[in-house]
């Protein structure tokens, strides 16, 4: 550890049921690592750029699902009081450990279909990105392209054009800032593999945050019509990508990107229905879809959709 670095240790209590590693592991893809998070050997890292500061956030489990507790490690450099307080507000977001999914376990128990879901994957809180405008950029980076596409996408976006660190021997790589993607401009996002279309959307928000035209943020205080609405006047963010910000960075409980052709796929294989039916069954499940959503894709990417539903 450089001269320069800080450390600071807490511990986070959440809201139970909380299962960290299902979480964790969620947040990660079941891949170990994606983007900028990594998840191995039951620890969580991630590297926060605060613009003035980069910091490292190391959180591992100290308790059971039913008394959650979990404890964080920062690293950094000029590591303030400040600073840690900020880091600690994004990583509550990003593993959403306030997050109390006692009323949606209730409407779940009373639905043949969602239980076994509900009790294999009890304590998963659905993680989010700690910035509205991450999750944008990453929705958008993952429009109409495979999961293993979006991820190498993701993988150069961040290892190109994020602030790098290397803590005890090991490189860790923050999300770029909306500056740092304002300023890459068209060519060197091209580089990268971003189609034309995609280069344009991706430099058009970051010009846009950049220039403080846009509070991504402020978009947490607005109902979720409103939402949609504002995302959908965006170039290149559509019904399909405000939805995924509902429940990827705002929090909300009833996100449903009832256009997602993998999320369709995996409803008719649940309800054995065609998607008109299965869609208008899923709005039963009203105003929880968030969780229902997040449950269905855990259970496709760690591959035990099958095995719950004897497929």
């Amino acid at each position: 550890m450089s001269a320069g670095m800080r450390k600071a240790g807490f511990t986070l209590a959440t809201v139970p049921p909380y299962d960290f590693d299902l979480t964790a592991a969620y947040a990660t893809y079941f891949k170990g690592a994606y983007g900028a998070e990594s998840f191995v050997h039951g620890a969580f890292r991630r590297l926060f750029d605060l613009g003035h500061v980069l910091c490292l956030a190391t959180v591992s489990s100290m308790a059971g699902a039913d008394s959650p507790l979990l404890r964080v490690e920062l690293q950094g450099e000029s590591l303030s009081k400040n600073a840690s307080t900020e880091v600690l507000r994004q990583l509550s977001n990003l593993l959403g450990i306030e997050q109390d999914l006692a009323p949606f376990y209730g409407m779940a128990s009373q639905d043949a279909r969602l239980a076994p879901l509900v009790n294999a994957f009890r304590g998963l809180h659905v993680p989010q990105a700690p910035t509205v405008f991450e999750a944008l950029i990453l929705a958008i980076l993952g429009q109409q392209i495979s999961s293993g596409a979006a991820r190498t996408l993701r993988s150069s976006l961040i290892r190109t054009f994020g602030k790098k660190s290397v803590i005890e021997g090991a490189p860790y790589y923050a999300f770029p800032c909306a500056e740092a993607l304002s300023a890459a401009g068209m060519k060197r996002l091209r580089s990268i593999g971003l189609s034309l279309r995609k280069a344009e959307y991706v430099l058009n928000i970051a010009q846009m945050v950049a220039r403080g035209d846009f509070d991504l943020e402020g978009l947490r205080k607005v109902p979720d019509e409103e939402v949609i609405r504002v995302l959908s006047e965006i170039r290149g963010v559509g019904k399909w990508t405000a939805n995924w910000i509902l429940i990827r960075a705002l929090g909300r409980t009833d996100g449903f990107p009832d256009t997602d052709l993998a999320l369709l796929r995996v409803l008719g294989k649940l309800l054995n229905r065609d998607a008109p039916e299965a869609l208008e069954y899923a709005a039963r499940w009203s105003p929880f879809r968030s969780y229902v959503t997040t449950y269905l894709f855990a259970a496709v990417r760690s591959g035990r959709f099958d095995e719950l539903y004897h497929r």
